[in-house]
Parts: C-alpha cells; structure tokens; sequence
C-alpha cells in the first residue's frame, strides 16, 4: 500500500539519557512507540487516563524489553484540570524531555462533550504548552502529532468552530476530521511559535492500522459493523507498522540533518502534503487564538504565563 519501508526498528538510534512521553502508551500504536523508545535506551512515561491499563502496559513493555526505565503517568485528556495537573507532576520530577509524541485519540465517536464541556473530538493541546519551557530547555527536541488522513473529512471552511458543540452539526467523521485537522494546523503554528530553537515539530499519517481506535465506530452505530471490521482487519496494517511513522518523526537522525518543521509524513516516514486547510496560515492562527481562549476562559488568564517566554 505504501511501498518499501523508509525506516524501520533497526533504525531508531541509540536513544540513551533521552526523556519520551508518548500519550496513549497503553494500546496500539502507542503502546509499541513507547515500547521502541524504550528499548533503544530512552527514559519513557506511558501517559493515558486508565492508572490500571497504563501500569498494566507499563510492566508488559518492561517484560518485553527486559529494562525498567518505563514509568506511567496520569493523564485524563478529558479534563483540563487533569491535564495541568499532570503536565505539572512530570515537571515536578525536574527530568529534560526531548521527544513528547502526542499520539493519543478516538475516532468516530457519537457525540459527547468532555468535563470542561468541550466536544470530545476536538483535542486542546494544553499539555504540549505546559511542557514547552522544558521541551525547549532539552534542545534538541522533537514535539510529534499524531494527525490522520481523514483530516479531509471536513465541512466547508475545514472547522466549523460556531458549531463544534452542537451534536446535530457534524457526523462522526465530521468531529473526526475536524480534530485531525486541527492537529496539522496546531504543528505549523507551534512551529512558527518554536523558531530560532531547536524544537523539531513535524505531524503525521500513521496510516489504517488495526487497533482499538475502532471501538468508537461499534459504540456509534452498533455491534453489527464488528463482521466488516473484521474483514476490513486483514488489509490494515499491524500495530507495529502503524508505529514506524511516529517513531520515525521522534528518532531519526533525518529530522534534524534535513530541517523538517512542519512537516506532514505517511508511511513510513514519507513526506506528503495534507490538504489545502492542512495548509491553511489564517485557519491555524484562528485555531491557536480559539484554543487558547478556551482554555484561559476554563482555567484562568495566567495559565500559559509561564509557557511562551
């Protein structure tokens, strides 16, 4: 489907006295980036929301790799409180981090909105900011967001931002793709925020994998998809594969030696152009403005006094 593999296990360098946080490191794609990381030396924290199925992933990749450098660590995206708080117990270990792969997600739900009344599919990234003093302090660093090709499943204007909360507006894949258009635009506006550093921050397709992700699709129309689902499984690619992209944007030498920035990649780890909206210099301002407004508006003005210096 992709061609010849760009990247491969073998060519994650060693990756010693390096600090990773990959996002839903429990399952799926995820869970084998953290479990690469982690094997080629890097200090790597499984961040996701269950505390059982993250230490549970957690103690399988030690027993995998047979090293212990692998802790989990809280982190309830559907709570902006949760993800302050966790962002601030990471710092509080004073660690560097150099590679954080922002990899969690969900795809196709039915219509729910998180605890801070925003709809679920449209990720904040307010962990990336919190994170960004330290990131930028471990130069050179790689910020890594995990986007899809539905991000051209998208109405008309690419997002809708008048209407994210209104249940009647979009279909799932709607919600879906307006999300993961959101983490293109997010990655070439923190980009332009990152210049003069030596933050490589570059998104990616990591291509149709077979994983959980499509949990949300039996949740939204029923069990009788799980028959095609299944069929359809046999022409996905495998959790490991689905990781080659994400591990490529995190660890090959090729990011820093050829300045990719802003960067969109497929499988596995070619370059690619997103759509026009992925392309989009006025959209992606207007989402950074709207997020961030957001997020000031549920956790107070000086949330990010701390973020931009």
């Amino acid at each position: 489907m992709f061609g010849k593999k760009h990247f491969v296990f073998d060519d994650i360098p060693d990756l010693s006295g390096k600090v990773a946080i990959v996002t839903g490191g429990n399952t799926g794609i995820g869970f084998v980036t953290a479990r690469e990381l982690a094997r080629k030396n890097a200090h790597v924290f499984v961040a996701s929301r269950s505390k059982e199925r993250g230490e549970s992933a957690v103690e399988l990749i030690k027993k995998e790799i047979n090293k212990d450098a692998v802790e989990f660590l809280q982190l309830d995206l559907n709570s902006l409180n949760s993800i302050k708080h966790s962002a601030e117990t990471f710092l509080a270990r004073k660690l560097s981090l150099h590679i954080l792969v922002n990899n969690a997600g969900i795809m196709a739900t039915s219509f729910e909105t998180t605890q801070d009344g925003i709809q679920d599919q449209f990720g904040v990234k307010l962990f990336t900011i919190l994170l960004l003093p330290t990131i930028k302090a471990s130069a050179p660093s790689r910020i890594v967001n995990v986007s899809s090709n539905g991000h051209t499943f998208v109405p008309s204007g690419g997002i809708e931002f008048d209407k994210l909360n209104d249940p009647n507006a979009h279909t799932s894949f709607q919600r879906y793709g307006q999300s993961k258009l959101a983490n293109i635009l997010f990655t070439h506006e923190l980009n332009k925020r990152l210049s003069g550093t030596n933050v490589y921050c570059n998104c990616l397709h990591p291509g149709a994998i077979n994983t959980e992700l499509t949990r949300g699709m039996v949740d939204n129309w029923g069990f009788w998809i799980k028959p095609f689902l299944s069929v359809v499984g046999f022409f996905l690619l495998t959790p490991d594969d689905g990781a080659l992209t994400n591990l490529y944007c995190a660890t090959s030498p090729e990011i820093e030696e050829k300045n990719y920035r802003a960067r969109y990649f497929i499988p596995f780890g070619k370059l690619e152009v997103p759509s026009d909206y992925g392309k989009d210099e006025e959209l992606a301002k207007k989402l950074w403005d709207f997020s961030e407004n957001l997020v000031k508006e549920k956790l107070g003005d000086d949330i990010f006094s701390k973020c931009y210096a």
